[in-house]
């Protein structure tokens, strides 16, 4: 099977099967991001993926779950989307699901009936970089959309009935910002009903915009202290039945995970544990995140 450039997945797809789509990120111009910086967005060539396809049925005797990769996959037009999972089902008639990175602006793309029929052909699960609840933030990090925007195109993907992940980012807000994201990021999550959440922390890559501007001084980034008290502020403030949360990306100090509301309070005395763990003055500084 051919791969083009670094493949990233989300870590629960440890066992999905991936098949490459896309090469880069349609948008890749978010200020902390530097994972497609080293290849040029283009789309696979169909007879590319049906050759990856006969390939990979060689290799997996059984697959319910398939990823496509990489970036923002889901910014293929739906008729394309709709061919490559016709091609999926064609070698792969047991698969149930078929997911990717999507963002805000790929789902603008789709009209309602197209959501509904790559619904129908087995795509679901999107994962969604939401990143913060906050339009200032939002619009620090050039993420491409507004809260408001993001509220709207995941109302659609919900009345279409396709499911999404909502992927955070502890600490993106920086410094003495800690509550108001939090909160504002909590009550971003009970109004759009993720499937499940996954948690991770800023981290300042060189040869990002970011660390351009840490280096400014135009940025400051949270202490392990205030990222702590930011997702413990987080998940207090969710209010969501039967949805897992990971907080548990390389990235972070303190991993946590359990399904809310029921593990609540067990991931806060988590957090809590950790912050006695590491110590004030340990935590009154900001790690060194240098590779994901």
């Amino acid at each position: 099977m051919q791969f083009e450039g670094t493949t990233y997945r989300p870590p629960i797809e440890a066992d999905s099967m991936l098949l490459q789509v896309t090469v880069g990120c349609a948008h890749n111009r978010c200020t902390f991001c530097n994972m497609y910086k080293d290849v040029r967005f283009r789309v696979v060539k169909m007879d590319q993926i049906e050759k990856d396809l006969k390939e990979a049925r060689q290799i997996y005797p059984r697959t319910e779950r398939i990823f496509l990769v990489n970036g923002d996959a889901f910014v293929l037009k739906a008729e394309t989307l709709g061919k490559i999972a016709g091609k999926i089902i064609e070698y792969f008639p047991e698969c149930k699901i078929i997911t990717m990175y999507a963002s805000i602006q790929n789902i603008k793309t789709k009209a309602e009936e197209e959501l509904r029929e790559l619904k129908a052909s087995g795509i679901d699960d999107l994962y969604v970089g939401i990143e913060s609840g906050s339009d200032e933030v939002l619009t620090r990090i050039n993420k491409g959309n507004t809260v408001e925007e993001a509220k709207i195109q995941l109302q659609r993907l919900n009345d279409a009935g396709i499911n999404h992940m909502a992927l955070l980012m502890l600490g993106v807000a920086g410094k003495d910002k800690r509550l108001e994201n939090a909160r504002r990021t909590a009550a971003f999550l009970n109004e759009t009903e993720p499937k499940l959440i996954w948690v991770g922390t800023l981290a300042i890559f060189q040869g990002t915009r970011l660390f351009e501007e840490v280096e400014a001084g135009l940025f400051t980034q949270a202490s392990e202290m205030e990222i702590l008290l930011e997702e413990k502020e987080l998940i207090e403030n969710i209010q969501l039945q039967n949805v897992p949360l990971y907080g548990v990306h390389p990235t972070n100090t303190v991993p946590v995970s359990g399904v809310l509301p029921w593990d609540k309070k067990k991931m806060i005395d988590t957090i809590d544990n950790g912050i006695e763990r590491y110590g004030k003055d340990a935590l009154s500084n900001t790690f060194n995140r240098a590779t994901l």
